[in-house]
């Protein structure tokens, strides 16, 4: 029996603040099939323009694209960003000191690892017991642009265990200094780490070339690309295609 397509809605409770929004897309798929599911970050512009801040990655889109043309599909878990302290939510703190703290007009304080608990902690186990999705590290990824882009590359990077990959666009990297990352990157690694997608319109962070491991490590560099969702919707559908062509068929 196919199960048809749908976007669920709903809040779960976040850490210290209000519930949380959470939309979750699940795609048609064989009544008792479980599928991969890429975790992201700014659930508000990943489905539609009514509820983006800015713009649409047009996430559904993207699935059903990928469907149609490799029979492969992944769920989509979007977690909502969009509230003023975004900035200090995506932020870690253990990385480092936040050295270009004073240019984001809304930051006040690094709460990465409070939104990492939250996706550990209460997103991932309720998108495990309520939708068909897997659970075992290779059918798991996490995703985000920007400071979001830093929080999927941060929480990826803290339980390899759970993610075999991470798109991580146009990552918020030069908030730390470059010791700080060096260091932070070499604290983490062993011997399973997740594969790095990186989108950058800059170019900027020859630190992975020099500490990750090279075969985990994919950069797409287009410097003509402006950092706005425009940039990076056709960006994830190449993401969405490796993700689930890494060891997913």
């Amino acid at each position: 029996m196919i199960l048809q397509e749908k976007l669920y809605d709903f809040m779960l409770p976040y850490p210290g603040k209000d519930d949380r929004r959470v939309r979750v897309f699940v795609p048609a798929h064989e009544e008792g099939e479980r599928l991969p599911v890429v975790y992201m970050t700014d659930g508000q512009n990943l489905f539609d323009r009514e509820t983006a801040t800015w713009d649409c990655w047009h996430t559904r889109e993207a699935v059903r694209a990928e469907y149609a043309a490799t029979g492969r599909a992944a769920v989509i878990v979007g977690i909502h960003n969009d509230n003023p302290w975004r900035d200090n939510e995506l932020t870690p703190g253990s990385i480092g000191e936040v050295v270009l703290a004073s240019e984001m007009e809304n930051f006040s304080a690094p709460e990465g690892e409070i939104f990492d608990r939250f996706v550990m902690e209460t997103v991932k186990p309720y998108a495990e017991q309520h939708f068909p999705v897997r659970a075992d590290r290779n059918g798991v990824a996490f995703c985000g642009s920007s400071s979001g882009g830093l929080q999927a590359f941060f929480t990826a990077l803290c339980h390899p265990d759970s993610f075999c990959a991470s798109g991580v666009f146009s990552p918020a990297f030069l908030l730390y200094t470059q010791d700080d990352m060096r260091r932070f990157i070499l604290s983490k690694l062993q011997a399973d780490m997740p594969y790095l997608y990186i989108y950058t319109g800059a170019g900027e962070y020859d630190i992975l070339m020099e500490c990750y491991p090279m075969h985990l490590l994919n950069e797409v560099v287009l410097f003509d690309q402006k950092h706005n969702e425009s940039a990076w919707e056709p960006i994830f559908k190449d993401f969405l295609h490796t993700f689930l062509s890494f060891g997913n068929s």
